[in-house]
C-alpha cells in the first residue's frame, strides 16, 4: 500500500496551519493580530486570542501524545503538557504553537503507509478513533479557531465587515 492519502493529509494540515499562498490558515489570521488585540475580550466574551492560541497548541501536543506517543500528557495533571502563559512574549507563544504543529505533523509523516490511517488510536479522552479521524479533527480545529481569531481581531480593530457592506 502507498502513502498517497497520508501525503494529502499532510498537505491539508499545512494548508490549515500555514498555507504559503491565499487562504485563511491559522498563522495568517494570527499575523494580523496586534499586541492590543492579543488579550482583548469583547463585551460578554470569555476567551481572548491568547487563550485560543493556548488551547489550539495544547490540543496539538496532547492529541499527538495520545495518538502517537505514550499518552502521558493529561489535561487534569498540571505540568504534564507543554504550555504558555499570558506573560510570555507573543513571538514565543507562536513558536510554541509551531512546535506543537511540527510534532503532530512529524508523527503523521512517520506513518508507514495508508493502512495506518484506519488503525484505531487513542484520543486524549480515552476513546479510540481511526487515525484519519484524529488527523481530520486537528485540521478542522485549526480552521475553526483560526476563524474565531480572525473575528475577534476584526471586532477589536473595527474592521469586521464584508467588502460589499454599505
Amino acid at each position: 500500500m502507498g502513502r498517497a492519502a497520508i501525503e494529502q493529509y499532510l498537505y491539508l494540515m499545512d494548508q490549515a496551519f500555514d498555507a504559503p499562498r491565499d487562504g485563511h490558515p491559522l498563522l495568517s489570521n494570527l499575523a494580523s493580530v496586534t499586541d492590543d488585540d492579543w488579550l482583548w475580550l469583547p463585551p460578554g466574551g470569555k476567551r481572548c486570542i491568547f487563550q485560543l492560541v493556548q488551547h489550539i497548541g495544547e490540543c496539538k501536543y496532547v492529541y499527538d501524545n495520545h495518538a502517537f506517543g505514550d499518552g502521558s500528557m493529561r489535561w487534569d495533571v498540571p505540568g504534564s503538557t507543554p504550555t504558555v502563559t499570558r506573560e510570555m512574549p507573543r513571538d514565543e507563544v507562536i513558536e510554541w504553537l509551531r512546535e506543537g504543529h511540527r510534532r503532530l505533523r512529524t508523527s503523521v509523516a512517520a506513518l508507514v503507509d495508508d493502512a495506518e490511517l484506519i488503525r484505531p488510536r487513542k484520543s486524549s479522552w480515552g476513546t479510540e478513533y481511526e487515525t484519519r479521524w484524529l488527523i481530520n479533527e486537528m485540521i478542522q480545529h485549526d480552521l475553526y479557531h483560526g476563524g474565531e481569531i480572525n473575528h475577534l481581531r476584526a471586532l477589536h480593530q473595527g474592521n469586521d465587515r464584508w467588502a460589499f457592506d454599505d
